[in-house]
């Protein structure tokens, strides 16, 4: 929905509560006309029913506001003496719609001085579980969010086990998009198997402040742009889910080009304007390399593969018939090692080449290796259309943005004619910012080189603190990496834990407390 639909829609929200609530306020002794004033009926409202007026403010945070709803009719019939749970049930079960009944229909007095304090235990309990709920998705939504790592593409750095804090703030929080969604899951509900959210209606792009900008090497969590993941909620046969922005699947990998770069890939090097990119101490990156052995000498690779930390090998027999070894996730650090290990005869880096298929935007002779040069489109700059340059930015044009109402836009191309909403066109303006992403595991991970850009408003944000981080194949107290609990994710150096600091913060409280307990105990 565009800004005006929005506004067209929430004026039609407010007649529908004019109509079916004025005589309630006139009951409450004010006056009709307040009942008709946007935000102003909503101040109003709260201190008919004796709430503070900051609620007001949860009536229009998107999904948030969900949750504020149903509280704010039962609120509103408990103000006029109606508190039994038939009454509640219907004025939930119509979605508040049971107050034209009341409103209409219903001798109206007014309970000014009323308990706010509900005699109900399990009512008592409902509205603290609410609360919770309702302060636990706002930090969810816009302040933290954990994420679990699926994936080996950032191997060394992320973990698969690792169980992050990400932060909406870094990077500005996004408001949601996708605006009736149950609270603080993602794209199903848990253990039901069906999708969590409506795909209609749908707000405008916004995202607040942002601390910081995502700079290269930053590792960034973001929604997967081309997600048509098949999922338990879309029937056998169909080509895939199509999902809004906010609900497709979270991705993770490291920025390696921000708007405005032109980026090359030489030999799996990554270069930025023609120069390589400094990653930081903390990244490492991997590559695959085939190892030839001697046959002869006896080589540990029990200890040889937990020494280097090395999961994934293969054993196989090169053209000339001699035994090799491909590791497909080897630093070059863990490749200068294994030259100095007896029985090994050679390591060499896997370097693809010539054409690899299925690599964005499948029209040049790349590979994983050997990419580019690619420009990233920065917010503002043009760029020439041509019938060449045109596969690097058709998916943004038809998929990513919008044109001047709203609308998809119409992109038709014709022998070397491109036409963009029946006119022709030799060159298009980005509507907002694009970032390249891709993972350190550099043959284990499917990133930008395959699938292209990421948009702005598919960025969800940076995570910065690694609470626990488990190892499946672990066993007793070892499934647990104790030396990756309680660390950061970015910062200089090598990541160190926290986790002691933490164990010595809480037994010092408890300690405090129970000195404090003891002293209060002695003066009474």
């Amino acid at each position: 929905m565009t800004l005006y639909q929005w506004f067209v829609f929430f004026l039609f929200i407010q007649i529908v509560h004019f109509l079916g609530t004025w005589k309630l306020y006139v009951a409450a002794g004010r006056k009709a006309w307040e009942a008709a004033i946007p935000v102003y009926n909503a101040i109003i409202l709260m201190k008919i029913i004796g709430r503070p007026t900051w609620w007001t403010l949860l009536l229009f945070i998107p999904i948030i506001n969900l949750i504020m709803f149903p509280v704010i009719w039962v609120e509103t019939l408990r103000s006029f003496g109606k508190k039994s749970n038939l009454d509640t049930f219907l004025g939930i079960a119509t979605c508040g719609l049971y107050l034209y009944y009341i409103n209409y229909t219903q001798k109206l007095d007014y309970v000014a001085d009323r308990n706010l304090n509900s005699e109900n235990k399990a009512a008592s309990t409902l509205s603290s579980l609410l609360f919770a709920i309702i302060v636990a998705t706002l930090v969810h939504t816009y302040f933290v969010q954990p994420y679990t790592i699926p994936t080996s593409s950032l191997e060394k750095s992320l973990l698969i086990g690792d169980f992050l804090f990400v932060s909406k703030i870094n990077y500005g929080a996004r408001v949601p998009m996708t605006t009736i969604a149950m609270p603080m899951v993602h794209d199903s509900i848990p253990f039901v198997k069906t999708k969590s959210y409506l795909s209609w209606p749908q707000l405008p792009y916004l995202r607040l402040p942002a601390i910081e900008a995502i700079n290269r090497t930053d590792i960034v969590v973001f929604n997967w742009p081309v997600d048509t993941v098949h999922y338990f909620f879309e029937p056998k046969g169909t080509p895939g889910v199509i999902k809004p922005i906010d609900k497709k699947s979270n991705y993770v990998k490291r920025c390696v080009g921000v708007p405005g770069d032109s980026l090359s890939i030489k030999d799996g090097l990554v270069y930025i304007d023609g120069k390589l990119l400094q990653l930081p101490e903390r990244a490492k990156p991997q590559f695959s390399y085939s190892v030839a052995i001697d046959g002869t000498t006896p080589i540990d690779f029990e200890y040889l593969l937990k020494d280097l930390d090395i999961t994934d090998m293969v054993y196989f027999k090169d053209n000339d018939k001699k035994d090799t070894l491909l590791f497909r996730a080897l630093t070059a650090a863990g490749a200068a090692r294994l030259k100095n290990v007896p029985g090994i005869t050679s390591v060499k880096q896997e370097i693809s080449q010539g054409y690899e298929d299925g690599i964005f935007p499948n029209i040049n002779k790349w590979n994983r290796d050997n990419y580019g040069p690619i420009y990233i489109p920065k917010k503002g700059a043009t760029v020439a259309l041509t019938t060449e340059t045109l596969p690097f930015y058709s998916r943004i044009i038809t998929d990513y943005e919008m044109n001047d109402d709203g609308k998809k836009n119409d992109l038709k191309v014709t022998g070397n004619e491109i036409r963009l909403n029946g006119k022709v066109v030799k060159d298009y303006t980005f509507k907002q910012n694009y970032y390249w992403m891709m993972g350190d595991n550099r043959h284990n991970s499917e990133d930008s080189r395959y699938w292209g850009y990421v948009p702005e408003n598919h960025i969800v944000g940076k995570p910065v603190f690694i609470w626990m981080s488990w190892d499946t194949n672990g066993k007793g107290l070892n499934k647990v990496r104790w030396d990756r609990v309680f660390t950061t994710v970015s910062g200089e150096g090598q990541p160190q834990s926290y986790f002691k600091y933490f164990l010595i913060f809480l037994a010092a409280y408890f300690f405090g407390e129970y000195l404090y307990k003891k002293s209060r105990a002695k003066k009474g």
